[in-house]
């Protein structure tokens, strides 16, 4: 089990862009950490280049070794998460001990309605059109 834990209200992972979200971090760590350090993320994935960008961070200083917070964040209005059939962007909410960079991470879907924006093929005579499925 990894002694750092994220968790949101009632397991919730899909949110509104711009919702107002209550984290409850938890940890058991061996030696106390400088700090601990809870990101916003967006990184994508598929075809090409990763890009990976923290968009926000909430510090905890000198925290206990073991010890619980919550903490309520502002998710960002955008990019929504999205899947598509060369690259997906997905949103995550990270937990990094400091300096061991121990980490774990939980993702989230971040787009209108709570449901991720899938990219998909439309169906014309220019095959090389693309469409939204929301």
């Amino acid at each position: 089990m990894n002694p750092l834990q994220i968790q949101t209200p009632e397991g919730w992972t899909n949110f509104e862009p711009g919702a107002e979200v209550d984290v409850d971090l938890s940890w058991d760590l061996e030696s106390p950490p400088t700090a601990l350090e809870l990101r916003v993320v967006w990184n994508t994935a598929g075809k090409g280049t990763t890009d990976l960008s923290i968009v926000q961070s909430h510090m905890i200083e000198s925290p206990m070794p073991r010890d619980s917070r919550r903490m309520t964040i502002t998710l960002p209005a955008s990019p929504y998460s999205f899947s598509g059939k060369l690259v997906s962007l997905i949103w995550a909410l990270e937990l990094v001990a400091l300096p061991s960079m121990q980490s774990t991470r939980q993702e989230i879907i971040i787009a209108p309605a709570g449901r991720e924006v899938v990219l998909r093929p439309v169906e014309t005579e220019d095959s090389g059109k693309w469409g939204v499925n929301v």
